[in-house]
C-alpha cells in the first residue's frame, strides 16, 4: 500500500526541508556535488552520514512518496551549509530525481546523524590511512577538515582511486589543506605531515600510481610513495567506496594482520556500511 504524503508535522518531527543552495558538475552525466542549508541543530561528527530525501515526483514505481538514500557529509562539522557529493546512477529512484534538482529547490534531511566511520573509533595509532573510490572521498574531506584529526594523528595519507583522471575530484580542496587558516591555527607543521596520492585504474595518468588499492598494499607502492611502514602499533585504515572495494580492501588488510575496530575492541580498521 502506497503512503500517503507526510504531513508537515511529521516532517517537523522526524525531518526538516531544506534548500539546495548550490550545485558543482564534475564529471557531466556521472559526478556532481550540491549544498544546502543546514537544520537548525543538526549536530554531526566528521565522517558520519545523512539521510536524504526527496520527492518522488516521477511517480516511480516501489518506491515511497519521498526516496531516502544516506549521503556521508563533505562538509565539515563547523561548516554553516551541507555538502554532499554524488554519483548519477542510471535510472536510480534517488539521482534520478536528485539529478532534476536546481537550485532553491527542497531537500528532506532527517534530523538524526548516522555512522561510525569516525576517528573515535581509534584508541590509538600515530598514521591515518583514508582509503576511498569513488564518491567514498566524501567523509574523508569531511574528516580532513576537522582539526581533531590532526590532533589524533601524527601523518595523514589520502588514497583516492578513481577510474579515470578527470573523476579526481576536489583537487583544489584537497591540495588547500596545508593552507587552510582554522587547520594551521591550530595545528604545527601539517604541510609535513599530510600526503594525497592518486589512483586511476583505466588510463595512464602521470603523477598517480594505476592499479587497485588492494594490489597496491600489497606490492609495496603505497608505503615506498609515503616513505612510512604498517604496523599494528602505528597503522589505522578507514575505508569508504563501493561495497566489492570495500570488502577487498578489509580482507586484505586482515592477511596483513590488521583487524577491525569495534565498540570494546580495539583494531586497526573502520569501514562504513550503508549500503
Amino acid at each position: 500500500m502506497k503512503n500517503e504524503n507526510p504531513s508537515d508535522t511529521q516532517i517537523s518531527d522526524k525531518y526538516t526541508r531544506e534548500v539546495i543552495t548550490g550545485i558543482r558538475t564534475w564529471v557531466p552525466g556521472k559526478l556532481f556535488s550540491f549544498t544546502c542549508t543546514r537544520p537548525t541543530g543538526f549536530r554531526f561528527t566528521a565522517g558520519q552520514f545523512a539521510r536524504l530525501g526527496v520527492n518522488n515526483t516521477l511517480q516511480l514505481p516501489n518506491e515511497l512518496d519521498i526516496v531516502w538514500r544516506a549521503y556521508s557529509m563533505v562538509s565539515s562539522p563547523y561548516d554553516e551549509h551541507l555538502e554532499f557529493f554524488s554519483i548519477v546512477v542510471p535510472d536510480g529512484a534517488f539521482t534520478t530525481h536528485l539529478n532534476q534538482l536546481k537550485v532553491g529547490d527542497t531537500i528532506f534531511v532527517d534530523k538524526t546523524n548516522f555512522g561510525f566511520l569516525t576517528t573515535a573509533r581509534f584508541e590509538s595509532g600515530n598514521d591515518l590511512w583514508l582509503l576511498g573510490s569513488g564518491t567514498g572521498l566524501a567523509p574523508f574531506i569531511s574528516i580532513l577538515h576537522d582539526p581533531a584529526t590532526w590532533e589524533q594523528f601524527q601523518n595523514i595519507i589520502l588514497v583516492h582511486s578513481a577510474r579515470t583522471a578527470e573523476e579526481l575530484v576536489y583537487q583544489e580542496t584537497i591540495h588547500g589543506l596545508n593552507t587552510h587558516p582554522m587547520l594551521l591555527e591550530l595545528v604545527d607543521n601539517l604541510p609535513n605531515r599530510f600526503q594525497y596520492i592518486p589512483v586511476v585504474t583505466r588510463e595512464v595518468v602521470a603523477g598517480t600510481l594505476g592499479q587497485r588499492i588492494t594490489s597496491l598494499l600489497t606490492d609495496g607502492q603505497l608505503l615506498e610513495k609515503s616513505g612510512l611502514k604498517f604496523s599494528q602499533e602505528d597503522s589505522r585504515f578507514m575505508i569508504c567506496g563501493n561495497p566489492d572495494m570495500v570488502t577487498d580492501i578489509r580482507n586484505t588488510l586482515k592477511t596483513m594482520g590488521f583487524g577491525p575496530a569495534r565498540r570494546n575492541k580495539p583494531g586497526e580498521i573502520a569501514v562504513e556500511n550503508y549500503w
